[in-house]
């Protein structure tokens, strides 16, 4: 996992312990959105950058700065997270981005939400733009009263929700709602459930009662 997330970008120090699965690392949300646009971008990490040119006051580049670009995963691998977190939105903790917010092209997400509500995150995914919403406080002791309340779908969620219409209202920042690209090469598992169930219908049903006995 740890090298995973190094792939990724992620430079925070990271105990290699069984809770990474839950998130407990401290990571930043430069580093959060950095890793998140390697799925947009097919596999490819490209560092955050910040300024990418300095001009003097005529309009002369004095200096420009080109980000890294590293192949960190397959290009399948970064369909099938966005596919995965695309389910988010669907039906899952990112569903009010649909019957609440009605937004409805493709979006790819993941929210958060740390012990006692004191973090809230919400990290969105479209073809052309990724951002990262925490919210929180420095001081870990102030936080929500309860998780309906400080979950990162109630309290980071509608941040990215209302950023991303007036993203899509001002034409001039060529955001649009265009779909996730499908890899050229034939995917190696079925990610249609329907599908899947149907080729696999026949095999043997495990039961796992009995690995609890």
């Amino acid at each position: 996992v740890i090298k995973i997330a190094r792939k990724l970008g992620i430079t925070s120090p990271i105990q290699p312990v069984y809770s990474i699965c839950l998130g407990t690392p401290d990571l930043s949300v430069c580093e959060m959105t950095g890793a998140m646009s390697t799925y947009a971008n097919k596999g490819v990490y490209i560092e955050p950058t910040f300024i990418t040119r300095i001009e003097d006051k005529n309009g002369n580049i004095i200096q420009t700065f080109t980000p890294k670009r590293e192949d960190a995963i397959s290009e399948e691998t970064a369909y099938l997270m966005i596919t995965l977190m695309k389910g988010v939105v669907e039906g899952g903790t990112g569903s009010s981005l649909r019957y609440t917010f009605k937004l409805s092209n493709q979006i790819a997400g993941k929210t958060g939400t740390t012990q006692n509500n004191s973090d809230g995150w919400f990290m969105g995914i479209t073809p052309n733009l990724v951002t990262g919403v925490w919210v929180g406080c420095e001081d870990r002791s102030v936080h929500f009263r309860t998780t309906d309340l400080g979950q990162g779908a109630h309290m980071a969620l509608p941040i990215w929700a209302m950023y991303m219409k007036k993203v899509y209202e001002d034409k001039s920042l060529g955001v649009n709602t265009q779909e996730f690209e499908k890899p050229r090469k034939e995917l190696s598992v079925e990610i249609d459930c329907a599908k899947y169930d149907a080729q696999h219908k026949n095999e043997e049903i495990i039961n796992f009662d009995e690995f609890n006995q």
